[in-house]
């Protein structure tokens, strides 16, 4: 186990090459989910030292690299997620610094992390929440006057009949515990490292999933498959009269009148 004890110290320190070689190592066993679960033990480490003040956001990004490095390699592994996040800044604004700093500490802590980026929309959020199987949708603001973008999400999970499914948490600079109250979210965090806390306090508070819904929501969907453009069809020629046949009838009246006068 030494190796998983030197991964977790390569990504605690930032070393992207070395966490990146170690978990190669550790891959070489079948034990995707304890590299997964000592990745987590290793971002928890970041996120205490955060909060004791030991390190700060440049330490996090050096540590949130090596861990996303280590992360590629277990892309396509079969690891049990803690469960599922939909993330994004609201609607209106266009700041990720903090948005990604919580995204990257929610994926090192074993969840699975669906970014929607920026500037989302109320519905959007609700789309992915649904077409995800998510147990929380996060949802970041820098800006008071988008901060009302989250208000209109909570009420659209609501019209979704998704409120007692999906759990809302919400943060940013202008954000405020009693703005999370106010709106009706489940939850607020200050900072990435009480993100990741609150998260995993959400989730256990959430009715199990059975496990072939956990495996739908987490299984990729397929791409929708573009048909080819039909090919214009050649247009119908009308049809040509018929020609008319020559008219034999007066002949042959002629030569009975000739006949006559013989």
């Amino acid at each position: 186990m030494a190796v998983l004890e030197d991964l977790k110290q390569a990504i605690i320190s930032g070393n992207r090459d070395r966490a990146t070689e170690l978990t190669r190592q550790a891959l070489a066993t079948p034990r995707e989910q304890m590299v997964v679960e000592q990745i987590a033990s290793a971002m928890e480490v970041v996120g205490e030292k955060f909060r004791a003040n030991e390190f700060f956001v440049p330490e996090l990004l050096i540590a949130q690299r090596a861990m996303r490095e280590s992360l590629k390699l277990l892309a396509n592994a079969e690891v049990q997620h803690v469960g599922t996040v939909v993330i994004g800044t609201v609607k209106g604004d266009l700041h990720d610094i903090g948005k990604n700093l919580v995204a990257a500490m929610l994926e090192g802590a074993g969840f699975r992390v669906v970014d929607l980026k920026v500037d989302v929309a109320p519905d959007q959020f609700v789309k992915a929440a649904q077409e995800n199987g998510a147990d929380i949708i996060a949802m970041s603001a820098l800006l008071t006057t988008t901060m009302g973008s989250m208000r209109d999400t909570v009420a659209a999970l609501q019209r979704a009949g998704l409120r007692g499914q999906v759990k809302v948490l919400i943060g940013g600079a202008p954000v405020t515990q009693s703005y999370a109250d106010e709106i009706g979210s489940d939850g607020y965090a200050p900072d990435a490292a009480s993100a990741v806390d609150r998260a995993k306090e959400m989730v256990a508070a959430l009715p199990k999933k059975p496990a072939v819904a956990r495996a739908a929501a987490a299984a990729p969907r397929p791409k929708a498959v573009s048909k080819p453009p039909a090919k214009p069809k050649k247009p119908v020629k009308a049809a040509k009269p018929a020609k008319k046949a020559p008219a034999k009838a007066k002949t042959a009246k002629k030569s009975t009148k000739v006949q006559k006068r013989r």
